[in-house]
């Protein structure tokens, strides 16, 4: 089954240089090891909240906003599509992921009909 996995940055969060060549490293050595694996389907990192633009149409207008579509300290910085036997194996490789130790990673299941 595919997830799609969320990575959450938070804005309050600060960490130093140091933690973050640690925080590349492992997460460079996370995506290896869950691509060669054959779980990690496809990822990338996304620019900031403050690059979003919000589309919205309302009785016919398009409304277009700058910013992001929620007002939040929270935001997504990046993603990963994977496939997983099931929610319990998708939940072990989303907390293995390194932001899970000072973000968040949402797991979300792709709908199915």
């Amino acid at each position: 089954m595919k997830y799609m996995l969320f990575i959450c940055g938070d804005e309050a969060i600060t960490i130093s240089p140091e933690e973050g060549r640690e925080m590349g490293e492992a997460t460079e050595s996370w995506v290896d090891s869950t691509t060669s694996r054959g779980i990690r389907l496809q990822g990338d990192r996304l620019a900031g909240p403050g690059d979003a633009t919000t589309v919205r149409v309302r009785d016919g207008e398009m409304l277009v906003a700058d910013g992001p579509f929620a007002e939040t300290k929270e935001f997504i910085a990046g993603f990963d599509i994977i496939e997983c036997a099931n929610l319990d194996e998708a939940i072990e490789v989303a907390a293995a992921h390194p932001v899970s130790r000072f973000g968040a990673v949402e797991v979300r299941p792709y709908w199915q009909p």
